[in-house]
């Protein structure tokens, strides 16, 4: 009988019919005879709840099995979710901040002048754009505009302020009318406002009622009579109206005014008609510009108010939005790249795992979803852990900020309730980050054939290729750098310093065997036997040593570029200003010195030259590549009789002895980016926006010191706020501080004073900044290096195991063991110096004139951190096989 017989035996007798019997198998669902599917390639397949069942027990029975592995994920992924999450409060909470509002905080409006001035340009083929800068110098509004508002329905009343600065018995002080103190509801503690011109009001503490006081204003001083000591700001005084205004100097306008409504009349109401008063009355800021819109009068409410009391408040915003945003991007960059190779670090480990069930029969779908599930599992518990953990990291970094004092006076940062749910929202883009990772990460075990799923890959062409390239885009945008300046050179060197790191990256198997040639043989001949051990394996294991070095590169690098930029700057900056000190005295005064100092003090025997100095602040206007651009330069005013002896600036070309008004000096790197020499043109705009054309008369090196441009005295006091100048450096003999005394009466005399130096506004700001970042950096690499060097080692507990067995003993292990450690440090720390090198000198030569500086103390940091971490990551899982008395299995 033959097989299809005895097959059809128990059948009952029919119609015989020929059927083709086949068997379709789905993965790890059904057994039986395989056949190739080409849906298992990846096509469109749909999911069974059987396969969804597979999935998921995979992924639980490997997120059990792995845990150790996973934890480190879990770390790096909760870090990336709380330092998005801590940067997007910071960027929102900066995005919402505004002026604090307190003298006029009983205002409904605040008519003001327009504290922004604009450059509008057209980028090539695109429309036109404005750019809008802030200004630090009050621009004033003209007293015809009290009348005007005074005369607007529903006006209950307007009242003019003034602000000037005096000195009241040698303390800075704010001078105002007492009329506006209604505007802030400051009333008296007690005694009487002032009535009379010889009377004043001032803050508690200051004096008693009854004194008399010394008020010295614009250097003219004069004694009043406190008549009453008034609540709120204790560095306050507060004359009549009358007396404010002829000590303010400016007779023709107020520096605001402010309104309060009639009963019944809204705001809104209020606000629309005074604005329909001043716009028909065609009323302009006093000295505005020809700049295009926004040259009237500006018309407060609300949070706004404050900026007419805090006039760098707004701008200091601006830059701090512009730093967050530059530091955050890069920040996250890093993150993503530290989250990325911690999960492929994670993955790679399981390969023989993944190609094994990938050998029985897991389909590439199935291995997706349970390594996609797995991941899922602990990306969600983290990036909740770094969503909730990121309120009190943004809290702690506000509080650092005001311990420094990064933050410009009267610049509110609120926090509302609804704002703080924001990181759960960047939560989710840390659950994206992983799962894309992962997808990557088993992109090639799912892709290859089950035949072939076992084998192990060695680093191709391709990789090798991409990563040359990138070292040659990354040191040709370095080579860019030396050719740029300020901004751009630091953006340059920063793009290279990225593009470098990535690039050793993708190298990192043949730079660990580059440098195992280089190590091998000191290793060999001063190691013994644990040398030999530890050059044959780092020899053997060139790629999984290259997964180590990433990490360690990516921590040296960024690290020092973000830390050294900054050193090198500011010792730059900090060598010129030494350089160019030459003054042997300084003479200062509260409320400035009295007209005729300079020349009196230059009149004193044993006064070789005397330099009065004022500082301020101009917008240079300018395009870069094509789109409209306003940066805002810290500036010096000086008298150029004799300057060199009191303050050199190291003329190159020109001559200082021509400044005066209508002409300015600018420093080497600007008159390059300008294309100016001694002779040409400049545009500038002052602080109160005014624009000027100025002659150039002469260029100087130690701009990082006295700033880009040097302007006369004369010049920068018309357009700014302070009422004299600030000092007066003295070149004279060790035994003038009397002469000098006598000569500037009520003044402070400074033997050996501090250099004189020009720091940009956001300094503060940025050290806090780059701190912070450094740390998150430093806190991604030590979980990182920890994570690749465990799961390194405990992948090599059975070869240690085999060690033992073979006779090696416990000490020999361990110093094999530090051996690999001190070969991975060393081999990191140098490649990333190297890789560090190249943008560091580039911006360095481009900015600074001067090789790269990063403090001995921040360097040794940097080692002693990768060297306790890869030693840790090294040693620490090894402990089971060396201290147990039988090899671990």
């Amino acid at each position: 009988m033959s097989a299809a017989t005895y097959e059809n035996a128990d059948r009952k007798p029919g119609p015989k019919k020929t059927t083709k019997k086949t068997t379709k198998t789905t993965g790890l669902n059904k057994t039986g005879p395989r056949k190739p599917d080409p849906k298992e390639t990846g096509g469109p397949k749909k999911t069974g709840p059987k396969k969804t069942r597979v999935t998921a027990l995979l992924a639980a029975r490997a997120a059990r099995t792995h845990r150790k592995a996973w934890a480190a994920v879990f770390a790096a992924l909760a870090l990336t979710s709380l330092l998005l999450g801590a940067f997007t409060l910071a960027l929102a909470s900066a995005g919402l901040g505004h002026a604090r509002v307190e003298r006029y905080a009983d205002a409904d409006l605040v008519v003001t002048g327009d504290q922004n001035t604009r450059f509008t340009a057209k980028p090539w083929g695109s429309k036109p754009e404005t750019a809008t800068a802030g200004l630090t110098e009050r621009v004033r509004v003209p007293r015809a505009a009290l009348k005007t508002v005074r005369a607007v329905p529903g006006v209950r009343s307007a009242i003019a302020d003034e602000v000037f600065q005096a000195g009241v018995e040698g303390t800075r002080t704010t001078g105002r009318p007492w009329d506006a103190a209604r505007l802030g509801s400051y009333s008296l503690r007690e005694g009487a406002a002032p009535r009379q011109a010889s009377e004043v009001v001032v803050g508690e503490g200051t004096a008693r009622v009854g004194e008399r006081v010394t008020v010295r204003v614009a250097g003219t001083d004069a004694t009043y009579r406190v008549t009453g000591v008034a609540e709120g700001p204790r560095d306050a005084a507060y004359f009549t109206s009358a007396e404010a205004r002829r000590l303010a100097g400016h007779p023709g306008s107020v520096a605001a005014v402010g309104v309060t409504a009639a009963p019944g009349t809204s705001t809104s109401d209020l606000y629309a008609r005074v604005r329909h008063a001043l716009d028909a009355a065609g009323l302009h800021g006093v000295g505005h510009r020809a700049d295009g819109d926004g040259a009237g009068l500006h018309v407060l409410t609300g949070n706004g108010r404050g900026g007419a009391e805090f006039l760098g408040a707004a701008p200091a915003r601006s830059g701090m939005l512009a730093l967050l945003g530059s530091v955050m991007a890069t920040v996250v960059l890093i993150a993503l790249l530290v989250v990325s190779s911690t999960v492929v670090q994670a993955l790679q480990q399981r390969s023989r795992e993944l190609g094994l069930l990938r050998a029985v029969g897991a389909t590439p779908r199935q291995l997706r979803g349970a390594v996609g599930r797995e991941v899922g599992r602990v990306a969600a518990g983290a990036a909740l852990v770094g969503a909730v953990a990121a309120v009190p990291a943004y809290l702690a970094l506000r509080t650092l900020l005001d311990a420094r004092g990064a933050l410009p006076p009267g610049l509110e940062l609120p926090l509302p309730p609804w704002l703080l749910p924001a990181p759960l929202v960047t939560a989710g883009l840390t659950l994206l980050v992983a799962r894309v990772a992962a997808l990557i990460a088993c992109a090639r075990t799912t892709k290859v054939r089950p035949a072939e799923a076992l084998r192990e890959a060695a680093p191709g062409n391709a990789r090798r290729i991409t990563g040359l390239v990138l070292l040659f885009i990354g040191a040709s945008s370095a080579a860019t750098a030396t050719l740029q300046h300020g901004e751009a050179a630091a953006a340059a060197a920063g793009a290279a310093a990225v593009v470098l790191v990535i690039g050793c990256a993708l190298l990192g198997p043949w730079i660990a065997e580059g440098a195992m040639r280089v190590l091998g043989g000191p290793l060999r001949r001063h190691g013994g036997p644990a040398g030999h051990l530890a050059a044959a394996n780092c020899t053997a294991s060139a790629r999984r040593l290259g997964a180590a070095l990433t990490p360690i590169i990516l921590v040296t690098a960024f690290v020092s570029v973000q830390l050294a930029a900054g050193a090198t700057m500011t010792h730059a900056a900090g060598d010129q200003a030494e350089k160019a000190a030459r003054a042997d005295y300084a003479v200062t005064a509260a409320g400035g010195l009295p007209k005729g100092t300079l020349e009196r003090i230059r009149a004193t025997p044993g006064v070789r030259a005397a330099t009065a100095v004022t500082r301020g602040t101009v917008v240079l206007a300018r395009r870069e590549t094509g789109s409209p651009r306003l940066d805002r330069l810290p500036v010096l005013g000086v008298t150029p009789e004799g300057l060199s002896r009191t303050l050199d600036p190291a003329v190159r070309e020109g001559g200082l002895s021509a400044l005066r008004p209508g002409t300015v000096a600018v420093g080497r790197d600007q008159a390059r980016d300008l294309d100016v020499r001694p002779g040409s043109k400049v545009t500038l705009r002052f602080g109160d926006g005014v624009e000027a054309r100025l002659k150039v008369v002469a260029t100087y090196d130690r701009e990082l010191a006295l700033g880009a441009f040097l302007f006369s005295r004369d010049q920068l006091l018309r357009h700014t706020s302070a009422p004299g100048p600030d000092r007066i450096l003295v070149a004279a003999a060790d035994t003038a501080t009397t002469s000098l005394r006598a000569a500037a009466p009520g003044a402070r005399v400074t033997a050996d004073p501090a250099p004189e130096r020009l720091d940009p506004e956001d300094r503060a700001l940025g050290e806090v900044v780059t701190v912070a970042a450094v740390g998150a950096v430093g806190g991604f690499t030590v979980i990182a290096v920890l994570s690749t060097l465990s799961l390194i080692t405990i992948g090599r507990r059975p070869e240690l195991a085999l060690l033992r067995l073979a006779g090696a003993g416990r000490d020999q292990l361990r110093r094999m063991l530090r051996l690999e450690a001190a070969a991975t440090a060393l081999t990191g720390l140098v490649v990333g110096a190297a890789v560090a090198s190249f943008p560091l000198l580039a911006f360095s030569l481009s900015t600074a004139r001067t090789i790269p500086h990063l403090p001995l103390p921040q360097a040794a940091l940097i080692a002693l951190t990768v060297a306790a971490t890869t030693a840790a990551g090294t040693l620490v899982p090894s402990w089971p096989v060396l201290r147990g008395r039988y090899p671990a299995r």
